[in-house]
């Protein structure tokens, strides 16, 4: 799929760019071939309205820089002067076909193909002078012009080619890496969802076999209702995962003040933390406001809490919410625990990573901090982890509400 999209994507650039050079190269070839035509003109109007006398001619015609002859004719065709340095006008029975071509038509102006020739025809009182300039030179020109703008417009379109090919792979590249995580989420999930599948699929034949007594039975339908109850909490995961991802934009953001959220969920965990032996010491910095989404808020700081409480070794859990310059706030939670290396302080915020894969038997999916990264992204934060001196740190900056935030509320609540 993504290499047809690619395709499609040089195609449609190619197309678009030999459509515009061609119609460069044809406003260039029309423009050009428009000015020849009147420069031939020009000369055969400044010719036409010379004395028309030998000795004379090049006096009077010191502008002319195509080959050209001239006929004086009667009203019956009959030739009664030439003129013209650059043909042989001894030749009656061609400037008898050239008259005839030109009386054949009915306009004052035209060309003769076969012969490379243009011409004009002035009414004079008895008779009409024919005037006829050579187009060869002015062919040529064009012909050579064509041929450099086609030249150019293919090396133009190779090099384009070869831009267009790094423009399809950096165009490409934000759709790849989306298409290779929805594939790897897909897998990731169906690996999470088979083993509890797995047990329900062998507790159930075994509920079928008369083999076993009913205590046993009990046990299996147990073991079935375990799996089920983890599977849903997995799929609910998913769908906080889901539902933090596309969260509502901007606009739709209300004023949450973090201080309180952090409170009231650090209130919530307190309990929690002390049945694992771990102490809870709060830091906040009372009325940071910043603009978001209250629940998503609350769930981002209860999601941090959950995992020091998974994670933690012992001793003391530290929540800590202050300002950090002037538009911006700083989360953080710190707790002691195993040290992460630095490829695990990269990857611990993908989907499906577990710190301690062994958390997997206790309900953690691997998908908290997935959550927690993409709510913050949608609150257009940051979000990192540390790890020293045995203690791992999660650090959240958030922006603060700005004062033409609070100023168009109060002008709403106004109206």
């Amino acid at each position: 799929m993504l290499k047809r999209l690619r395709i499609q994507f040089i195609a449609i650039i190619m197309a678009l760019l030999t459509l515009l050079l061609g119609s460069v190269i044809g406003l260039i070839y029309h423009f050009t071939r428009q000015s020849l035509v009147k420069e031939s003109r020009d000369m055969m109007d400044s010719l036409a309205a010379s004395p028309f006398q030998l000795a004379r001619l090049d006096e009077a015609t010191n502008r002319v820089n195509l080959p050209y002859c001239m006929l004086q004719v009667n009203k019956y065709g009959e030739i009664l002067a030439t003129n013209g340095g650059y043909y042989d006008l001894s030749d009656e029975d061609f400037l008898q076909e050239l008259i005839a071509v030109t009386y054949s038509s009915t306009d004052m102006q035209g060309e003769i193909p076969q012969y490379h020739l243009r011409y004009s025809r002035y009414l004079l009182q008895n008779g009409q002078r024919l005037v006829f300039v050579d187009t060869t030179s002015e062919q040529a020109t064009l012909h050579a012009l064509l041929r450099s703008s086609l030249l150019l417009g293919a090396a133009a379109l190779l090099l384009f080619f070869g831009v267009s090919l790094l423009l399809a792979r950096w165009t490409v590249r934000p759709v790849e890496s989306a298409w290779r995580q929805q594939k790897q989420f897909v897998a990731d999930a169906s690996h999470e969802l088979k083993t509890p599948l797995t047990v329900i699929l062998t507790n159930t034949e075994l509920l079928q076999s008369p083999d076993y007594d009913e205590a046993q039975k009990q046990q299996f339908t147990d073991g079935i209702r375990t799996m089920a109850q983890q599977m849903r909490a997995l799929v609910e995961r998913l769908l906080e995962l889901a539902r933090a991802e596309n969260a509502r934009p901007q606009a739709a953001f209300a004023p949450v003040c973090l201080s309180e959220v952090a409170e009231t969920s650090a209130l919530l965990f307190e309990a929690a933390l002390y049945e694992r032996g771990l102490t809870l010491e709060t830091q906040v910095e009372p009325e940071l406001t910043v603009s978001g989404d209250e629940r998503q808020l609350g769930q981002l700081v209860e999601i941090l809490l959950d995992n020091a409480r998974k994670y933690a070794s012992g001793g003391t859990v530290r929540l800590q919410l202050q300002r950090s310059g002037r538009h911006s706030c700083h989360l953080s939670l710190e707790n002691e625990g195993p040290a992460l290396s630095p490829q695990q302080l990269q990857e611990i915020f993908k989907r499906f990573t577990r710190a301690d894969p062994a958390r997997t038997r206790s309900g953690s999916f691997g998908l908290g901090l997935a959550i927690a990264q993409a709510i913050v992204q949608a609150h257009h934060g940051k979000i990192w982890a540390e790890s020293r001196d045995g203690c791992n740190t999660f650090h959240v900056e958030l922006p603060l509400r700005t004062g033409r935030e609070k100023h168009q509320e109060t002008s709403e609540k106004g109206i």
